[in-house]
């Protein structure tokens, strides 16, 4: 196949890291105050000026070439899907098939755009993170997203929340992190696609890698509560 050439991500890594239970301790009690960029205000703006405020809002964080975005879209026409990647090159990319019109695409910092959405108050109704970069060396964990400052707020979004990964160990911290902050807690399991959602997806596939799903609800009753 011409997509098998995605090799196995290698990691000294082969469990739930050591330290995550104290970065996100550190998070947690220091919140994520870093100045939201001019860029993403305006960007932002212009995306939330095209919903009505009565449709359903879904976003495709980290979108890359709006693969996902597209199919999203066509398998949840009620929703307003954002598609939201901070590469002009990749969101301008051409795309296998018209956009939707209930779909949008939005060239911003990920991280100003998921504090801006908590800060207006705004929930999603569903949150897809789809093959973010793995970062497997163990020094990286403060650069895998549930290691990040901005962690907390993600998931203060709330809604149905879905991560993919081709690295078991990903998809394990994040589960991990997720019961940690929010006391909900969700299996990671394996599967298959026929239709892959990404040009990742297909690649990792294609080279015949196992590929991993954890999907929470962020809006049911946490376990402690």
């Amino acid at each position: 196949m011409m997509y098998a050439n995605s090799r196995d991500i290698r990691s000294a890594q082969d469990d739930v890291h050591s330290g995550l239970a104290r970065l996100l301790d550190r998070h947690l009690a220091a919140p994520f105050t870093r100045p939201v960029s001019p860029a993403t205000q305006e960007a932002y703006a212009a995306v939330m000026a095209g919903w009505d405020r009565q449709r359903p809002l879904l976003l495709d964080a980290g979108c890359g070439v709006g693969w996902s975005t597209l199919a999203l879209a066509r398998a949840y026409p009620e929703h307003f899907v954002m598609g939201v990647d901070q590469s002009s090159d990749r969101i301008e990319r051409g795309k296998p098939g018209e956009v939707p019109p209930n779909a949008v695409f939005v060239r911003a910092d990920l991280v100003d755009f998921w504090r801006l959405l908590l800060a207006d108050g705004i929930r999603l109704d569903r949150h897809f993170l789809l093959y973010p970069n793995p970062w497997p060396k163990i020094g990286h964990l403060a650069r895998r997203w549930h290691g990040h400052a901005v962690f907390p707020d993600m998931l203060a979004l709330g809604g149905t929340l879905e991560l993919r990964t081709n690295w078991r160990i990903y998809a394990d911290e994040f589960a991990w992190a997720v019961a940690r902050v929010s006391g909900r807690n969700a299996p990671v399991s394996m599967f298959e696609t026929e239709t892959p959602l990404t040009p990742f997806e297909r690649k990792y596939r294609d080279s015949g890698q196992t590929l991993w799903r954890y999907v929470v609800d962020l809006n049911s009753q946490s376990a402690g509560a």
